[in-house]
Formats: structure tokens, C-alpha cells, sequence
């Protein structure tokens, strides 16, 4: 079992950055995938970012091009680069480790706050 910690939400004016952070008590290098997700109050959580084992990347098309998902095996950590904030980005950030299976181990979420 992994321990996922999510840091670095937060609140932002539109047009905006935040890195959001994603550290892990074991080696993420065993996981298929690892992922960042979000759900808004009302909405179903998303996928927003994945980035494979091998460094395979693949986004939501709302975040693509804004949004840059990258991991670093050594250190255990995954992070969500995120540009270019819109209000309707405002979401519970989550980050997941996945299995091939699908099943996942998620952390406990981070607040990001954008405003008009």
C-alpha cells in the first residue's frame, strides 16, 4: 500500500499558476500510472492528467495545453503544473496511483480556487 500527499493548492486570480505536489511514502516506479484528478462541488471527479510508467503523457482536452503532469521516480513524487487558471478549474485536486487493473490509491485531496 502507498501513502499519497497532495500540497501546494490554493487560492488564485484567473490566468494564474499553481504547481500542486503529489508525495508518496513508497516508490511510485511499480504503479501503471500515476494521476491527477478534480472534482467541483456538484460534479463528478475527472481525470484531468496521467503520465505512465514509461513517461507516456495524456490529458482532459479542457486542460490540455495548460496543464503539464510530470513524476520523478527517484523522489517519489508526482506534480500537476497548471497555467494559464480559469474559474472553472476550481476543484478538489486528487492525486492517484494506478494499477494496470485500474483500481488506484488516492490521497486526500487539495483545494485550488480560481477567481474571476
Amino acid at each position: 500500500q502507498v501513502h499519497l500527499v497532495e500540497s501546494g493548492g490554493g487560492l488564485v486570480q484567473a490566468g494564474g499558476s499553481l504547481r500542486l505536489s503529489c508525495a508518496a511514502s513508497g516508490s511510485i516506479f511499480s504503479f501503471y500510472a500515476m494521476d491527477w484528478h478534480r472534482q467541483a462541488p456538484g460534479k463528478q471527479r475527472e481525470l484531468v492528467a496521467t503520465i505512465t510508467r514509461g513517461g507516456s503523457t495524456n490529458y482532459a482536452d479542457s486542460v490540455q495545453g495548460r496543464f503539464t503532469i510530470s513524476r520523478d521516480n527517484a523522489k517519489s513524487t508526482v506534480d500537476l503544473q497548471m497555467n494559464s487558471l480559469k474559474p472553472e478549474d476550481t476543484a478538489v485536486y486528487y492525486c492517484a496511483a494506478a494499477f494496470a487493473t485500474g483500481f488506484r490509491y488516492w490521497g486526500q485531496g487539495t483545494q485550488v480556487t480560481v477567481s474571476s
